[in-house]
């Protein structure tokens, strides 16, 4: 994959994201506040824990960072999937969203 094509995958999961907090907070009683600064998101739960989303551009990975761990995801042509077999995206920050939020959150693309 290009750097431009990283690029323009990465923004739109980073686009989605803050779409799907918005939609959780509209649409549940969670309280996600995600702030956006350059290409990396953080999110912060009403209990002050914080998710961490960024982009590694010269490694074309996005990383992200929970209480569970760190992760490393790269686009493997259909989805981002992490770089050490732990599975998909939006399922890791699924599970952790709903760990940090209290309540069972889905999140997608």
């Amino acid at each position: 994959m290009t750097d431009l094509e990283f690029l323009d995958r990465a923004e739109a999961l980073l686009r989605a994201l803050e779409q799907q907090c918005d939609r959780i907070n509209d649409d549940t009683e969670a309280d996600i506040d995600n702030q956006r600064v350059g290409g990396m998101i953080t999110l912060t739960f009403a209990n002050r824990s914080q998710i961490i989303v960024n982009l590694q551009k010269p490694l074309q990975e996005v990383w992200l960072a929970a209480r569970s761990g760190g992760y490393h995801y790269r686009f493997d042509g259909q989805q981002w999937m992490d770089t050490k077999g732990q599975g998909e995206f939006w399922a890791q920050l699924s599970r952790d969203v709903s760990a940090q939020a209290g309540l069972p959150l889905d999140l997608s693309s």
